[in-house]
């Protein structure tokens, strides 16, 4: 019994020792919800294969067309996992590299004055820590120049200062609870993914839902096809394809949606959170729902979303007035003819 009490708790720890992200609560949460999402995809996907004579029977005669519907679904598979595991793009990673060039220029003048005293140990190693302590101080101020130049004159840095990780955050940022982290651009937190949306993954995210509504649209055709083509038979087994069919035609309503949304947010160049949360904002408060403050015209911010290479930590300053007030201004005839909206 002493044997069977030692081996019952020592099986736990050894399985925290082989696999350390299960013994986090928060990831095995995540991992919990990856393997679900996995699971409806097989359940929905086996169920045709059980069922459907016709299906089996068009694969044999024409196999391309199930190898296009798996590979298919094997590939939103894989970009749902690349989309999960991907980083939003934090504030602490953005400053970080905005530190890069200084710490660089004052590594440099570490080794050249180091070279020059390198018959004094002792004035080296106080040279060091000197220029360490300054190296230190010039990166916080370099950061707080970097962001407050973002926000309009006058702005305090109270006001954008993380209560959390007691950071600046630059315009358009905002502290994740789940995270537990500032994200750049946060559009929201995703529990499906088990991760933020911001301006790091927001693409990813998008062609995500984007193949994840082809999916969906394709097994609701074959579904319907299966209850149109009258096989089944036995009444539990039809009821079971209805309950499914309905499923996913909910699914389906949800996602097509998600991406008209979304689309529309990467069209005007918002997020989620500044959409939702304009008024409580401080730099948006006082700007008309229509002026969407941010944008660059459609063209621009589609060319911006997909095949911008400026980095994840790329950072937007906030519009004058006089950019604002031009973004205001109504359309003429002139702007229509010169495609001012993009």
């Amino acid at each position: 019994m002493a044997a069977d009490g030692l081996r019952a708790t020592t099986f736990p720890e050894r399985c925290s020792h082989l696999f350390p992200s299960l013994a986090d609560r928060v990831r095995r949460s995540k991992w919990g919800l990856k393997v679900a999402l996995v699971l409806l995809h097989v359940i929905f996907v086996g169920v045709l294969f059980l069922l459907d004579a016709d299906l089996i029977r068009k694969t044999k005669e024409e196999p391309w067309y199930t190898a296009m519907y798996l590979g298919f679904l094997v590939a939103t598979l894989v970009q749902y996992f690349f989309t999960s595991g991907s980083s939003p793009g934090y504030v602490i990673d953005a400053m970080r590299v905005g530190n890069e060039t200084c710490t660089t220029s004052m590594n440099s003048l570490m080794i050249l004055n180091q070279s020059i005293s390198r018959n004094n140990s002792f004035a080296s190693s106080l040279t060091r820590n000197q220029l360490g302590r300054h190296n230190y101080r010039m990166n916080a101020s370099s950061w707080l120049k970097l962001v407050m130049d973002l926000y309009p004159p006058g702005s305090s840095s109270r006001n954008w200062t993380c209560t959390y990780c007691n950071i600046i955050q630059p315009p358009r940022s905002k502290h994740c609870h789940d995270c537990d982290k500032c994200v750049l651009q946060f559009d929201h937190h995703c529990v499906w993914l088990g991760t933020c949306i911001g301006q790091g993954n927001h693409c990813r995210f998008w062609w995500y839902i984007f193949e994840e509504s082809i999916l969906c649209t394709w097994t609701v055709v074959l579904y319907i096809d299966l209850l149109s083509s009258k096989i089944i038979k036995a009444w539990w087994k039809e009821f079971f394809v209805i309950v499914l069919l309905a499923a996913l035609i909910f699914c389906l309503a949800f996602l097509l949606l998600l991406l008209l949304f979304h689309s529309y947010l990467v069209l005007t160049n918002q997020t989620t959170y500044e959409l939702v949360r304009r008024r409580r904002i401080l730099y948006l408060r006082g700007i008309p729902e229509r002026v969407h403050p941010f944008s660059r015209g459609i063209c621009k911010n589609l060319y911006v979303f997909c095949c911008s290479r400026d980095g994840k930590y790329t950072m937007e300053a906030v519009p004058t007035m006089q950019e604002l007030e031009a973004k205001a201004r109504p359309y003429t005839c002139m702007d229509i003819m010169t495609c001012r909206c993009c």
